[in-house]
Formats: C-alpha cells, structure tokens, sequence
C-alpha cells in the first residue's frame, strides 16, 4: 500500500502535515545543523515587521509547570534583512517557506505583505496578536471587526494565500474564525500563546519584566486541541492546529479534531528533532493502522454533540 502524507492548504502542497511553529525556529538555520529541513512540510519564519524591532526587555523568558512563559515582543531585523539574508537560505531546503508577518497598524501589516509579493515564498501567516496601536493596544485577534478588517486589507495586497493565526485570548474562537474567513482568510492557523503571569514570591516581583507573557508548551494543549475542534465546526477553511505539541500522538489528536496540518513550536527547544519525528511518527500511525491518506484523518473525531 502505499501511504501518502500530503495535505494541501488553499492551493499549496505540502509533502506532509508538519511544520514548525513561528518563534520557535528561527528562520531554520540552528536546527538545518541536526537535520535536513527537506524532512518537513513547511518551515514557518519568526514573525517579520516592515521595520527592526527590539522586543521587550529582560528577562522575557519563564519556565513553567508543564510549559513556557515569553515576553520576547517579536525582536525581529526587519523585512529587508529578512528577504536578502532568510528567504535565500530557506530556499536550499525541498520545503514550503510560510512567512509569519507581524505589525502595530493595519499599513504595517499590508506593507511586508507587499515586499513578499515578488519573493519565493509559499503562504503568509498573519500574526494577529499584535497589538493595535491605533486601538489601545488590543491585539487586532481579540474584536471581530478588526480582524475581519485586517485580514481583508492584507488580503488586498498578498499575492500569496494568506493564514490568520488566531489569539485564543477570546470569549468565542468560533466567532474569531469566522470573521477571518468573512474577511476572506484563505487558512486558519491556531492556537497562539495564552496569556500568562508568573511572580517571585521570594523577591516578591513579577519574573518577567513584561510583567505578563505568552504560555506554550503541553500544558496548554486540552485547550487548543478543544479550539481548533470549535473552529473546525464553525468554518469551512482549512486550520493548521497548534500548542504543546511534543510528538505524533500530539498532533494527531489535531489532525482528528479537524486540523489540517500541525506546527511543532515549544518541543523544539527541548528536543531539536522533535518536528521532524513527529512527521516520521504521523506515517508510522498510517502504516500501523493500513490509513492510505492523512487526509482521511482530518476531522474524523465527527460532530460530538
């Protein structure tokens, strides 16, 4: 028999469902040193402004119970730097190049999704947990109507299909989702982090001189396992599932809650194979259990009502 691990995300094709989760990779050169990042479906960037950012001060890092806590504020060179220096390297790699684009206002936003438009890249991942200047500093991914707005005016500019990668700081994903797709999103990508707080009790302070932070890792995924299921049910776009993803049994747990592809993030810095085993473990899964198609996995969990 033979078994096929490609999945497709509005258009693109991906060798398998597993790729890596924004932030957590870099732009893959550490990690190109253990393994051949040909082995992955996709490689997804560390978000990307118009403009350098520095990121928050430290410490912005947190070990916690069952996971992390970052304040790291997207520290990133800026988009010239990433597309002379990034996008030629990720280039040698038989793998699809998802670039995650961060901004502060909807004209940041749409001016990197500009600069990409001429570049070798596959999709964008549009990180909506960025906080809205013009609004108070609520992320873009927490009202419905800014997201919807975002993701309409990126989706204006892009010459690549486009994924919106939901906060799951929200009352109803559901309703998040939809108005991504409303928007016209052409992929959902979730969840990011949840938003956390660790204190000192000994120096009686906040850990992370962000005061809050971002948390990953297994304890979050109960959750977001449960929130690319609600997403699944509320739209028709394919979902690419993510949060504590340590290994295939972890991702296909996504995969049958209706994920069509799953990003390995936080495992990444405990174990620098852990992506790449996950997609070996995903096709063991198929082969053990005689599934032709991964694709036949997406969803299969069914409507519990």
């Amino acid at each position: 028999m033979e078994y096929r691990t490609s999945v497709n995300l509005a258009g693109v094709e991906l060798k398998n469902p597993v790729m890596t989760a924004s932030g957590t990779f870099g732009s893959g050169a550490e990690y190109s040193e253990f393994y051949d990042l040909s082995a992955l479906g996709a490689v997804v960037t560390k978000g990307v402004a118009n403009i350098p950012w520095p990121g928050n001060p430290t410490p912005r890092i947190a070990e916690t119970a069952s996971g992390m806590l970052n304040a790291i504020g997207l520290q990133n060179p800026g988009i010239d730097v990433f597309i002379e220096r990034d996008i030629p390297f990720l280039r040698q790699f038989d793998t699809k190049i998802i670039v995650n684009v961060c901004g502060k206002t909807v004209s940041d936003y749409c001016e990197v999704v500009e600069k990409l438009s001429d570049q070798p890249v596959d999709l964008l991942e549009i990180n909506v947990s960025c906080p809205n200047v013009k609004e108070g500093g609520i992320a873009f991914g927490q009202k419905p109507e800014a997201l919807e707005e975002v993701t309409r005016e990126v989706k204006k500019h892009a010459k690549q299909p486009v994924i919106m990668k939901l906060s799951p700081n929200v009352t109803s994903i559901g309703e998040m989702a939809r108005a991504a797709e409303a928007g016209g999103a052409d992929v959902l990508s979730l969840i990011n982090t949840l938003t956390g707080m660790k204190i000192d009790i000994h120096k009686r302070a906040f850990v992370l001189a962000n005061r809050t932070g971002g948390l990953s890792g297994p304890a979050v995924k109960p959750v977001a396992v449960r929130m690319v299921y609600e997403a699944a049910q509320a739209v028709s776009l394919p979902i690419i599932g993510m949060g504590g993803i340590q290994n295939s049994e972890d991702a296909l747990e996504f995969i049958l809650a209706g994920a069509t592809a799953v990003s390995v993030g936080t495992a990444n810095f405990a174990n620098p194979y852990a992506a790449k085993e996950t997609a070996e473990g995903i096709r063991a899964y198929m082969e053990r259990y005689k599934i032709e198609k991964v694709r036949d996995l997406i969803g299969a969990v069914g409507c519990i009502c």
